[in-house]
């Protein structure tokens, strides 16, 4: 496969290097059009109809938002989300009943156990084109925690890795104590919460820990949950169940995080201690790769990286689009929404509400493979 090193990440300056038509298709946009971060209904040129999509429930916040400002510049066009998770929406784009889907890991290249044909094999067969993984959102995965007296955790990957394993199952267990000097911990029971649908930000968060914490987290990554704990559906269960529990855990994203006031723990990969940001989960996200071909813009992430001052457990939402619609009223409504959705007034709203920007260099080809949907 082919693999191009990411550029650098430097925050808001990022999403402003992305000049794409806000709501426009490419037949009837003008350069003006490309710069409608100032709002201004007048400078958008809108499709009509309704798009259907469904999956990643991390992306949630975000493409809620921008589904909202969207219609609102875009009187005639209707766009329906439904976070059901990576696994629901996937199937459901490959059973052709949704325009698009959302997922927060990229179409597998190989069968599942069980299964005859690749997701890559499925999504081309129901396409009758290439199915492209487009990133769009940049999602922190926090490891959320609510212990009462607690407000600040340092955790490691073996640590943490032991906690989700049911190894450690108090919240003064020495391991815990060792790498928090001076924190009043008590001996609270941990109480681990975990995705019980198949869930994206699991196989992301297990891959970090397989990563980071090989010699303790030797289960494979994956859609489904294989640790320990009790299992809530979507984000909002888990972080939800957090919230009501004292010495409850989990991994949700940062902006459910944020919205539930959960304690958020710092992750020490072996460079020091780092706090979740969105300067530090841009530092990680920036030591990607791309690791797929042409427009098919799947990522590789280091989730074992000892960036200084990066924050190393991040997800990317890739929306999943036929390369070669079948219905092109339909890809010309898709093309104007994720233009909308990839611009750089849109960008920048959804830092305030717990996501990062992409690097610049994938921000550029995001914009040509939305340009070269057909």
């Amino acid at each position: 496969m082919k693999i191009q090193r990411l550029g650098q990440l430097t925050g808001v300056a990022l999403v402003g290097t992305l000049a794409l038509t806000a709501c426009g298709s490419d037949n009837n946009a003008s350069p003006a059009a490309g710069g409608a971060s100032s709002g201004s209904s007048s400078s958008v040129a809108c499709g009509k109809g309704t798009l259907n999509g469904e999956g990643s429930s991390a992306q949630k916040n975000a493409i809620e938002q921008a589904i909202s400002d969207f219609q609102d510049q875009c009187n005639g066009a209707t766009v329906n989300y439904n976070p059901t998770g990576s696994g629901a929406g996937i199937k459901q784009f490959i059973a052709g009943q949704v325009d698009w889907a959302g997922s927060d890991s990229a179409l597998k290249d190989k069968p599942a156990a069980g299964s005859s044909q690749a997701e890559t094999a499925q999504a081309q067969a129901k396409c009758g084109s290439e199915a492209w993984n487009i990133p769009m959102v940049t999602g922190p995965i926090a490891v959320s925690y609510n212990v009462a007296g607690v407000d600040k955790l340092i955790l490691t990957p073996d640590v943490t890795a032991k906690i989700f394993l049911g190894q450690i199952t108090k919240w003064n267990d020495p391991a815990i104590a060792a790498i928090n000097p001076g924190v009043k911990l008590p001996s609270t029971a941990i109480k681990v919460f975990f995705r019980s649908d198949e869930s994206g930000t699991t196989e992301n968060f297990t891959k970090y820990l397989a990563a980071a914490a090989p010699k303790v987290w030797t289960a494979t990554p994956g859609k489904k949950w294989t640790g320990k704990g009790e299992g809530k559906e979507k984000s909002a269960g888990v972080a939800n169940a957090v919230k009501s529990t004292d010495g409850g855990i989990t991994y949700a994203e940062w902006s459910y995080a944020k919205d539930n006031k959960l304690g958020i723990a710092q992750i020490d990969n072996g460079a020091g201690p780092v706090e979740l940001t969105g300067e530090s989960a841009g530092k990680a996200v920036a030591a990607a790769t791309v690791a797929g071909t042409g427009n098919d813009l799947k990522l590789k992430l280091d989730y074992a990286t000892k960036t200084p001052g990066a924050y190393p457990i991040v997800l990317v939402t890739y929306e999943i689009a036929c390369s070669k619609a079948k219905d092109p009223a339909k890809v010309e409504l898709l093309k104007s929404f994720l233009k909308f959705f990839a611009s750089p007034a849109e960008q920048a709203k959804l830092q305030d509400i717990g996501y990062a920007p992409l690097p610049t260099e994938i921000q550029t080809k995001v914009a040509t493979a939305i340009n070269a949907l057909s």
